[in-house]
């Protein structure tokens, strides 16, 4: 029977993963704060563990975040059509604290509102979050005055997210604390932090993946059923997680898992569902109904074509595009020489879905960073992303001036708007290229060339294949022996090599 079970470690604990040793661009970037760590560093030994360092990172580059959006907080969200686009520093927030009839007390879901949009279009844990927002807004003053204070409140209820999901990610690789850090200090991060309410899911589904690793399934059922419940992306992770169980002859920790995600989800939902159907529905009838928006290959489909596709036809192509996706992400994971790691397959098919999608809105990013930073812990191919991903963010910004300014054109025209949505599209696409090579090339996986097998697996790590087809059915070749745990596929490679 083919297994991927590892041959016996070490009784000791593994030294944990120095990046500025292994990765040249981190190497690169050190010297900035004087250099690669010596080998005569005393680590552990200090208050400043690297999570605490990281955590403290992030809070610093969400506060810049902030600053970005400081020409907006007093005029830009407030007066002229276009300041807050040449300004690059929207925001959905100010403007739904009215919109949305948080302003006038309005019950999310049971209350109607006036105008086009009835009731509120997002899931219900996204609009608890935004009412306990509402609920700390003072309602004093004049309505700019109190859609300042509703934006402050939900930054502070953010920047607790993003602390969640950079010590989440920190701590889910244990011999890699260091990749946190790519979250931290993620440009993309930082500037589209604010847009939206992502975060929220986002630090849900981090702290799932912690408890997947540690082999808390329910837990992480859990967790995944409330990521679910503020946004619907995160319930994706549960067709990768089948297959690798699947593989594995996992069924009982599946099973837990799929049990507690369900149960967490009806438990947020089911009693909007029961009280306020038309309300609770209207998230699922917006996201179905609504046309081809911002970001998406789509959208320059629709802006060069003379007799553009209809609504209900975009939805069944890219429903056929994500099912063909999901087919070859299955083929992948069966097939693979070796079981691919989670985080990996996390990315792949959540990237999927954005790709694929009628909308690819620039905070969608917020999504993809950490499942990123796990699947493919590699400065050079994160940035290379990140640079894709703030050309962007610009892109759309500029995009939106030139449309609102009027005669005086000020900003990007369509053409090159065109160009930023294929520069993030192809950006997304090249790191799942690199992902994807990692998987069917494991040799090139620089979480397994360090000698782990699965750090976010969970019940996965170093478990024995029950269930493979094609290439996986073969015995696997091993690497050159080498002193330390041996890992199928794995081996040390030279220091700084670039993978």
């Amino acid at each position: 029977m083919p297994s991927a079970e590892l041959t016996p470690t070490s009784v000791h604990k593994p030294d944990p993963v120095k990046p500025t040793k292994v990765d040249q661009v981190a190497a690169a970037g050190s010297e900035l704060i004087g250099g690669p760590i010596g080998r005569r560093a005393l680590l552990g030994t200090s208050w400043w563990t690297p999570v605490r360092v990281i955590a403290l990172v992030a809070i610093g580059m969400f506060a810049l975040g902030l600053v970005q959006k400081a020409p907006c907080y007093n005029s830009g969200w407030f007066f002229g059509a276009s300041s807050q686009y040449t300004h690059a520093c929207y925001s959905d927030i100010p403007h739904l604290y009215q919109g949305r009839g948080f302003a006038d007390g309005l019950v999310p879901y049971f209350d109607k509102l006036p105008g086009d949009m009835q009731y509120l279009e997002y899931p219900v844990l996204t609009g608890v979050f935004m009412e306990v927002a509402a609920w700390l807004t003072p309602g004093s003053g004049s309505i700019q005055h109190q859609e300042q204070w509703y934006w402050m409140v939900n930054a502070g209820m953010l920047m607790v997210c993003a602390a969640v999901i950079v010590v989440c990610v920190s701590r889910t690789h244990a011999r890699r604390p260091w990749d946190g850090l790519l979250v931290a200090l993620a440009p993309a991060f930082a500037l589209t932090a604010t847009i939206n309410w992502d975060l929220l899911a986002v630090a849900l589904t981090a702290s799932a993946m912690l408890m997947w690793s540690r082999g808390r399934s329910l837990a992480f059922g859990v967790l995944l059923g409330l990521a679910t419940a503020a946004k619907l992306y995160p319930v994706f992770l549960l067709g990768p997680l089948f297959l690798l169980c699947w593989r594995a002859g996992k069924w009982r920790d599946f099973g837990k898992a799929f049990g507690g995600t369900v149960v967490a989800w009806l438990a947020v939902n089911l009693p909007v569902m029961l009280f306020a159907f038309d309300g609770w529905s209207k998230f699922y009838t917006f996201s179905q109904e609504r046309g081809v928006d911002f970001g998406s290959f789509w959208l320059i489909m629709a802006q060069k074509s003379t007799d553009p596709l209809s609504t209900d036809t975009v939805n069944t192509f890219a429903t056929l595009l994500m099912l063909l996706c999901c087919g070859g992400i299955a083929a992948l994971t069966m097939t693979a020489p070796r079981r691919p790691r989670f985080a990996q397959l996390a990315f792949l098919i959540v990237a999927a879905f954005i790709v694929t999608n009628k909308v690819y809105s620039p905070q969608y990013v917020l999504w993809l960073v950490p499942l990123a930073v796990l699947a493919r812990p590699k400065w050079r191919d994160f940035l290379i992303w990140q640079a894709c991903e703030v050309a962007y963010f610009l892109g759309i910004w500029m995009y939106l001036a030139y449309t609102t300014s009027g005669n005086a054109h000020k900003g990007l025209p369509t053409d090159g708007y065109h160009l930023a949505i294929g520069l993030h599209i192809l950006g997304t696409l090249y790191l799942c290229a690199v992902i994807v090579r990692d998987i069917l090339m494991p040799e090139r996986d620089v979480v397994r060339l360090a000698g782990d097998d699965d750090p976010s697996g969970g019940v996965l790590d170093r478990a024995e294949d029950m269930f493979v087809f094609g290439a996986a059915a073969r015995p696997g070749r091993h690497a050159a022996p080498f002193e330390g745990p041996q890992v199928e596929w794995g081996s040390e490679g030279p220091t700084g090599r670039s993978l």
